[in-house]
């Protein structure tokens, strides 16, 4: 089992919508309208937008590699490109999504791992992130982790307004 993480340029642009599409879609189909899906897939993973997340300096994409195929990917963020105002001592995981055919490996772990590592890196002194009040699974994980839940914000999923919590990690 090889497990490779790469940062995400440009070049990248396709590949990088096409498993946004794919991993939101297997993990919230499930639990949304389809209208509100395809609001939100179209709205977030549009190839405008994925390019403009791409060229923001403060945010960061990586691809997990898994035997040599890309399995999934993190974004992070500093400054102010975190998607809520948490200071310059704070790094954001905005997103880790893992294909479904490659969860269960770990590699969730790893891109988290990743996220504390360059936040260390920065001298940030915590790190947090957003999950959806009805990701069990991923807040079960986060809590694993390490993460506690600090606060909730409002996510639009097209025009149904649901809750994300916020938990945080505080880095030593």
């Amino acid at each position: 089992m090889t497990i490779i993480i790469k940062k995400c340029t440009i070049e990248d642009l396709h590949t990088l919508q096409e498993i946004s599409y794919e991993t939101f879609n297997d993990t919230f189909k499930h639990q949304n309208s389809p209208e509100n899906m395809n609001a939100y897939l179209e709205k977030a993973f549009n190839l405008k937008q994925v390019e403009k997340e791409l060229s923001i300096i403060s945010s960061e994409f990586f691809f997990v590699y898994f035997n040599n195929e890309i399995a999934g990917y993190l974004k992070v963020n500093t400054n102010d490109a975190q998607s809520e105002e948490m200071g310059d001592e704070s790094l954001e995981i905005e997103r880790i999504y893992i294909k479904t055919q490659f969860q269960k490996h770990g590699l969730g772990k790893y891109l988290l791992n990743k996220a504390v590592e360059m936040a260390m890196e920065r001298n940030k002194k915590k790190i947090w992130l957003g999950v959806w009040e009805k990701n069990e699974n991923a807040i079960a994980f986060y809590k694993k982790m390490g993460f506690v839940q600090t606060g909730a914000h409002s996510f639009y999923m097209g025009d149904e307004e649901q809750t994300d919590f916020i938990m945080t990690k505080i880095l030593r």
